[in-house]
This record gives C-alpha cells, structure tokens and sequence, in this order.
C-alpha cells in the first residue's frame, strides 16, 4: 500500500465512508478508489485536488505533507518516507531537462509520489487551479499528455523557465491556458507549435509558507 493510499483509506474511515460513497462524491468509480488504496494508482493533479476538498484537508496532507506551522490532531498519522528530487532553475537551451547546469537545488518528496524533479511557481497565472505564486509543483518526466492537463512547458525563444499551462493539442495548433482570467490563452499554429515543448505533467504541489 503507498502512503497516498494509507492517508486515503484512514481520511474515508475517519469519516464513515465507503469506497462506493467516496467514489460517487469524487466522481471517479468504486474500482479506482480500492487501486488508489491498494497502493496500485496514482491520483491525477485534478482528482487529487477533489480527495483534498472532499476530506477538508491540503494536497499536502493527503500527500503526508502537513503545512508548515500547522498543529497536528492527537491522532496524526506518521509523516511518510520522503524522497530528494531535482528543483529546475534556468533551463539551457539544446540540453536535456535534468541535465546538471539546469539543477538549482533538491527538494524532499514522499517517495510514493510518481515525480522526476520539481519548479518553483512564478506568478498567478494558475492560481484557480490553487497553485499559487512561491509553490512547488512536482513533474512527472513526460514529452506528452492529455488535453486540458496541466503540464511544465518550456516555449522556445520567449523564456528558458518552465511555465505551467493546460496544455490543449490538435487540429494543427497547441494551446496553453492560464487558470486565471487575466491571462490570455497561447496559441500556436502549424510550424509555431515546433516552438513548444511539453517537459513533464504536473502530479502534485505544495504551498510555500512565508
């Protein structure tokens, strides 16, 4: 069983309810709650994010991150073996993502957390997806993924940092979307999506305390 899935099971206990009703609630079905619990699935970003409202905790804490500062309930569970991953920086052009030069430094992990390095979050462009400036995302390695997921995205010749955008893909064009309105979506067509590179899928994040 992975630690995700013993904060799971021991947050649907905690709270009377089944695997069915837990399942109706996050809208996923009865067999991909006992898989999560079982330790044989991992939680996209998004249903991960549906675990954390329905049990009125933080990814964090389904994660066994606890938040900085917070007081810990008499019957807290034991944090979980964590994991060191690579924290990206500037990202050389040519090179390959975790190549040495593009290593600002190391952050722990749990290790039942499927991620291969992690970013730092610039700026609100998705703070309505509860990723928030100064938050560390985990990526999972990847050079594609589904639609409306939200990716670690390096675009040529505007930045060399990673951005995090749902990344839509199809009909000759590749659009990256903010999750906040003030940002307007980017869209490349035919040759311009050469520019884009997908680097990895976003799994799993957490909020920086000042």
């Amino acid at each position: 069983m992975s630690g995700f899935g013993e904060m799971l099971g021991a947050l649907r206990r905690r709270d009377g309810l089944s695997q069915k009703e837990l399942a109706r609630r996050a809208g996923v079905s009865r067999s991909a709650i006992g898989m999560y619990e079982a330790g044989e699935r991992e939680p996209s970003f998004e249903t991960l994010q549906t675990f954390a409202g329905i049990f009125g905790v933080t990814a964090d804490v389904l994660l066994g991150r606890p938040e900085a500062g917070q007081a810990l309930p008499d019957n807290a569970l034991p944090l979980l073996p964590v994991k060191k991953v690579p924290l990206l920086g500037t990202i050389a052009c040519g090179t390959p993502v975790l190549a040495q030069e593009n290593i600002a430094g190391y952050v722990d992990l749990p290790d039942h957390v499927g991620a291969d390095f992690a970013l730092v979050c610039r700026g609100t462009s998705m703070i309505n997806a509860g990723i928030r400036d100064g938050d560390i995302v985990y990526i999972r390695q990847s050079d594609v993924v589904d639609n409306g997921r939200i990716a670690a995205v390096l675009v040529e010749g505007s930045e060399t940092e990673a951005t995090l955008k749902r990344v839509y893909a199809g009909d000759g064009k590749i659009t990256l979307t903010a999750e906040n309105p003030a940002f307007e979506p980017l869209v490349f067509v035919g040759p311009e999506t050469r520019r884009v590179r997908v680097i990895g899928l976003a799994v799993a994040y957490t909020h920086m305390i000042s």
